[in-house]
């Protein structure tokens, strides 16, 4: 069963944010992983340093 997102208003999430939120919907440490992966190297998921906002490279 998946759970259902919460939308917020905050639009500035950590490292750390991302990886609980997606840990919550996967079974085990190598699919979060994975998800993580996926979601920076698709560009999906951006960091911001200084206020710009920068593409994670995943090798």
């Amino acid at each position: 069963m998946k759970k259902n997102l919460k939308k917020s208003n905050r639009s500035n999430y950590s490292l750390g944010d991302l990886i609980v939120a997606v840990s919550s919907y996967t079974k085990n440490n190598r699919e979060t992983v994975a998800a993580v992966a996926d979601l920076l190297e698709s560009g999906r998921v951006r960091f911001s340093s200084q206020g710009r906002k920068i593409r994670a490279r995943v090798y």
